[in-house]
This record gives structure tokens, sequence and C-alpha cells, in this order.
């Protein structure tokens, strides 16, 4: 690894960490059940709209806004993976400036939906729009190493999936499931069929793995629902890491 790609590895890090102080306080905000209105407020009574600049992200807020027993670990993930995607993307390729922006959404929407099993429509639907309008960007700019076509194909493959096994089997794969498929296509398949594949296959592996460990702890029965998001999104930065280091020169 060259001078110039520590660097990169090094700020992509620092971003994450950035960003990712701004997921606690979000995360608590989204953090309520389907019927329940979005929180207004910080644990400590500051209302969110008090911070316009800021808006429902909150900032990483003072010591008497903390949402969580452990607020860096949010931007810990967040540095980890964005450190992880520059070392694999190899040099400074256009399609990890979208990587570096969604991976901040990625781990909020992880948080929100470990806590109350819900991915809410004000992340998942701009996610889903933004990220093939970004990489469709991405491809018209040099040493892009991927293909937007691709991308838009795998979109519609993954969030398709979905679709028909959430009307296969409703209670186990919800609808929030489905809209977040069409991002991670869109991102798997940047990088072609075989890492749209894996990282698909990654996330419903590791899902299984963690049901199979709550069923043989006697945490949960056998029909119990897991929040899915999670594992849809570690699989799918496990194929983007795949995809970028297969494709790096």
């Amino acid at each position: 690894m060259d001078a110039l790609s520590i660097a990169l590895v090094v700020a992509a890090a620092l971003w994450g960490a950035a960003a990712g102080l701004l997921v606690p306080r979000a995360a608590y905000r989204f953090s309520v059940a389907p019927e329940e209105p979005w929180r207004a407020a910080c644990p400590a009574g500051h209302p969110f709209a008090l911070r316009p600049a800021r808006g429902w992200l909150g900032g990483p807020g003072r010591a008497a806004c903390a949402t969580t027993p452990a607020p860096y670990t949010a931007p810990l993930l967040t540095a980890l993976a964005c450190a992880a995607l520059a070392a694999a993307t190899g040099g400074p390729r256009p399609e990890l400036l979208v990587w570096l922006l969604a991976a901040p959404f990625g781990t909020l929407l992880a948080c929100v939906d470990a806590r109350v099993r819900r991915l809410p429509d004000p992340l998942t639907l701009p996610l889903a729009a933004a990220l093939p309008l970004l990489l469709a960007l991405a491809a018209l700019a040099p040493y892009a190493a991927g293909s937007w076509l691709h991308a838009l194909l795998g979109a519609l493959a993954l969030g398709g999936g979905y679709l028909v096994l959430h009307l296969l089997h409703p209670a186990g794969m919800g609808f929030g499931d489905v809209k977040l498929a069409v991002p991670l296509g869109a991102a798997l398949g940047w990088y072609g069929w075989g890492v749209l594949c894996a990282g698909a296959f990654a996330g419903f592996l590791l899902g299984s793995l963690y049901g199979f460990g709550l069923v043989a702890t006697r945490r949960a029965g056998r029909d119990a629902a897991i929040p899915f998001g999670p594992f849809m999104i570690t699989g799918a930065l496990l194929g983007l890491l795949l995809g970028a280091f297969t494709a790096a020169p």
C-alpha cells in the first residue's frame, strides 16, 4: 500500500468517526414503535428542532444528551467500515465517495432496526433514490471500476427478490427490508452479479447464524422474528469489500 492509499484510509476513518458521532441521537429519534411519532427531544429534554443546522441528526450533543450506554460505538463502527472500504478500494476511485457517504446511514439504520425492528422510510427511501443517482455520477468520472447499468439492475433484482419473500412470508420479512434491499442491491450490483449474490448470501447467512444462536441458547423460539436490517447491511459491506478488492488495479 503506497502513501496515497494510506492517507486515503486515514481520511476515510476520520470521516467515518466524525459522521458516526451524529448517529446516536438520530438513532434515538427514530427508535420508536411504528404507531408512535418520531421523538422531538433528546433524553435531557433538548428539542431537536432548536438545532436547525443539524436537523434531526442533532449533532453529537453534550454529555447530558447521551442516548446510549456506549455513545462511541457508532463512530467506531462507522470509522472501521469506512477505513476498510478505502483499503479495499486501493485508491481514489469515484465510487468510494458514494460508499463513504452511505456508510453512516448504514450504521444508523442498523442501530434503529436492532432497537425497535424498524427501518424508517425517511432513511430508506432517500437512500434508495440517492445511491443509484450518485453511482450514475461516479460512472461518468475517471477510474470508475463498476457499471451503473449493473447497479440499476442489482437494485431491481435484490429489491424484487425481497419483495417476493415479503409477499410469501410478511411476518418474517418486513417491507422495510424490501426498501432497504434497493440501495444495497445498487451498491452490490455496481461490481457485478457475483458480488451481488455474495453480499446477499452473506446477509442471509449472518441472520441465520444469529437466529440459530438464539434458538440454541433458548433465548427465542424458532418462529421468533429478528431484526434483519443489520445483517443485510453487514452482508452488503462484506460484498462491497470483496468487489472493491477484486476490482482494484
